[in-house]
């Protein structure tokens, strides 16, 4: 570090620091700032000041010739104390860069890092924080891509594996312990081989933005595990680094060209609606201390108090011009520079609340629809946060898929034997068009999910009729009181064979279901071997092995089952079509018909019997001739698929083949084999069960 490095005055764009191959020009955003102060550090704490005297709309930004990648920094920036009206402006408080594309360190939580004295939130507290809060790192945005090539994975071939950086890989026993729970560890050839060889087409990763450990967890033995707590929104989080000189983005590129290298597409579960420094009473380690108002809803008649539709305790400021450039920036800078293929929106309605209800015409989504970058890849929202009116499934605008709650519940409830579910039920296994079809969307704007990272694994839902979350040292009082789940007859653990036997038939029903629905299916991590979270159905906080995939004892039958249906569902296009079924003849050729276990095709009184708990339909692959992406030709098999979802055995008649004979696929409740069948046999289904049998069509050959 020079003593006195030489400056010139940069420029105000981009945001950030930024490394050109010579110098850094840094530049921040602070519309109530008097003063802003550039803090470089050393490696032993020595920090140096810089006055930054340029200013352009509200830009405050300085050329440093002398520095390059690896150097730490901050921002102590003066201006208006006064919270009662909403400014928290203290230069004893080291700001880190909300561009920061590189963070170093973690919070320490000593008092320094609040801006007020603990036991009195109205107080003002100048403890310096700068050793106890972390800083933004200089990074070199040169990296060689190679070959490098988007999958671009049409979303009607999609299908999404959702996983946690650290809990795929932290005890998997082929990947080097010294990159186990990394982005390097995601990217050895072990990780990857699974995720090939289990046929899932893109990785939907919970938060790898640059988080936080919330004080009270620490506290407890614990961590923010799933990372919903973000303070950087271009920083790839440096606690899933393994590089011994802490270079994340370069590691994180890596990862994302390996995985690219196996066709396998990058998702980011990006947290945008909140940030890591909570309410009044939270710390103040960025956005707070450089413009309060800028980047936070506050209270209109009280801006002392934060204006909170997340239950984290504050929301960001989406209506502001500079926030949503930041949102914005932040979405262009991680499919431009660091490659990924498409975003997770967290609590996606907070970014469309223009001012209090959530607004399909708000700014949010008008910059979303008219970005030449964003638009162009995957968008995938949350429909729902935890303000008024704020469940908003369906209602997302036409370039959006939505994580489809309503199909969850609804499978859910159809196989724990709810009744009058079957006609919601058949909705869901076609792409839910009456959420989706009015607004021109087609039936990959449903995201089908039976599990995700929040709430029971397909293990546990099967499993437990009740949470079980003592150890996230809460009183059991958190996470979802109603799960729509069924324990088959014994809560937890048992080593009875017909409850054993039982439950991994209700697992396969499961996993059945959401392959052979319309619509983007979507995997939990883990389910495919069984994982088991011990009934905690919110382990936010468990950074341990109640999370993290335990690969030493796989339950390998499920595994083998959940292949040969992802591969099932990828050879036949007719189970994964990119248009609604019509129901009635078209060009003399009917693309879907339902039937009962009479053999005959339902009519009204069928669908409105509040009784019926089983249904089958026929698809006709005949009824999807067109072209696919590709200008190909496309005509399929057909197929015949029986849900019983009763708890007691059915003869079903079978329908009438569409082409040769009905060859079986594959039963639930029996291993695969047997023979062909003729129409009019009737054939047990066993309770709670799914079989499937396929027509080979020979033009299809």
């Amino acid at each position: 570090m020079i003593d006195s490095p030489e400056t010139w005055p940069g420029q105000p764009y981009p945001l950030g620091a930024t490394y050109d191959g010579a110098g850094t020009n840094f530049s921040l955003v602070s519309e109530i700032a008097d003063r802003v102060e550039l803090c470089l550090f050393e490696a032993d704490g020595t920090e140096r000041r810089i006055e930054i005297e340029e200013v352009d709309a509200y830009c405050w930004h300085v050329y440093v010739p002398a520095v390059g990648p690896g150097q730490r920094y901050g921002y102590r920036v003066h201006g208006p104390w006064d919270p009662a009206a909403g400014h928290r402006c203290n230069p004893n408080k080291l700001l880190l860069d909300p561009y920061a594309r590189a963070v170093d360190g973690e919070v320490d939580w000593d008092q320094a890092c609040f801006g007020y004295d603990f036991g009195d939130a109205t107080s003002r507290n100048d403890d310096d924080s700068a050793p106890h809060v972390p800083k933004g790192v200089v990074h070199n945005p040169y990296f060689d891509w190679g070959h490098d090539r988007a999958p671009a994975k049409p979303l009607h071939e999609t299908i999404i594996y959702e996983a946690h950086v650290k809990g795929f890989t932290a005890n998997h026993p082929d990947i080097p312990e010294a990159l186990r729970g990394t982005y390097a560890g995601l990217a050895h050839p072990a990780a990857i081989d699974h995720l090939v060889s289990l046929g899932v087409t893109a990785v939907e990763l919970m938060p790898v933005h640059q988080f936080v450990h919330d004080h009270h967890l620490l506290d407890r033995g614990l961590r923010n595990y799933w990372g919903y707590n973000t303070i950087g929104f271009f920083a790839p989080h440096n606690g899933y680094a393994a590089s011994s000189d802490g270079d994340q983005v370069q590691e994180f590129k890596t990862m994302v060209r390996s995985l690219h290298e196996a066709g396998l597409e990058v998702i980011l579960d990006v947290v945008y609606n909140h940030t890591a420094e909570g309410n009044h009473l939270g710390p103040v380690l960025s956005f707070k201390g450089i413009d309060n108002h800028l980047y936070y809803r506050l209270v209109p008649d009280d801006p002392f108090h934060y204006y909170d539709t997340t239950g984290t305790g504050n929301s960001l400021n989406a209506r502001h011009p500079r926030s949503l450039q930041l949102i914005m920036d932040s979405l262009r800078y991680w499919v431009t520079e660091m490659h990924v293929d498409g975003f997770r929106f967290d609590l996606a309605s907070t970014l469309a609340r223009q001012f209090h209800e959530v607004d399909r015409l708000s700014a949010f989504f008008d910059l979303i629809q008219q970005d030449p970058v964003v638009s162009q890849v995957k968008l995938i929202a949350e429909p729902w946060d935890l303000g008024d009116g704020g469940y908003q499934v369906g209602n997302f605008p036409p370039v959006w898929s939505e994580w489809n709650g309503k199909y969850r519940d609804t499978v859910r409830d159809f196989w724990r034997g709810e009744p009058a579910t079957v006609p919601e039920f058949a909705s869901r296994l076609t792409g839910s068009s009456d959420l989706y079809e009015s607004d021109s969307r087609h039936p990959v704007a449903s995201i089908n999910f039976v599990t995700a990272h929040d709430g029971f694994t397909l293990a546990d839902l099967v499993s437990y009729e009740r949470k079980h979350n003592i150890a996230n040292g809460e009183g059991n009082r958190d996470g979802e009181s109603h799960n729509r789940s069924w324990n088959c007859g014994i809560e937890g653990p048992s080593d009875d064979q017909k409850v054993i036997e039982l439950r991994g038939r209700q697992q396969r029903n499961l996993l059945a279901t959401l392959m052979l629905s319309q619509g983007v299916p979507m995997l939990l991590a883990g389910d495919e071997i069984g994982r088991s979270q011990a009934g905690n159905n919110n382990a936010y906080c468990q950074d341990n092995e109640v999370s993290w995939l335990n690969w030493d004892k796989p339950d390998t039958e499920l595994l083998a089952f959940t292949r040969d249906l992802i591969a099932l569902r990828r050879k036949h296009p007719v189970l994964r079509r990119r248009r609604w079924f019509q129901g009635r003849p078209i060009r003399g050729t009917a693309d879907i018909g339902w039937f009962g276990p009479d053999g005959t095709e339902m009519d009204d009184n069928d669908w409105d019997s509040g009784f019926a708990q089983a249904i089958a339909f026929v698809l006709n692959g005949d009824a999807i001739r067109g072209r696919d992406s590709r200008g190909h030709r496309v005509v399929d098999d057909s197929f015949l698929v029986m849900f019983n979802g009763s708890d007691e055995d059915i003869k079903w008649t079978v329908p009438e083949p569409v082409h040769g004979p009905w060859q079986i696929v594959f039963d639930t409740a029996r291993p695969s084999g047997g023979v062909a069948l003729k129409p009019k046999t009737k054939l047990s289904v066993r309770a709670r069960s799914v079989v499937v049998y396929l027509s080979e069509n020979d033009t299809a050959r």
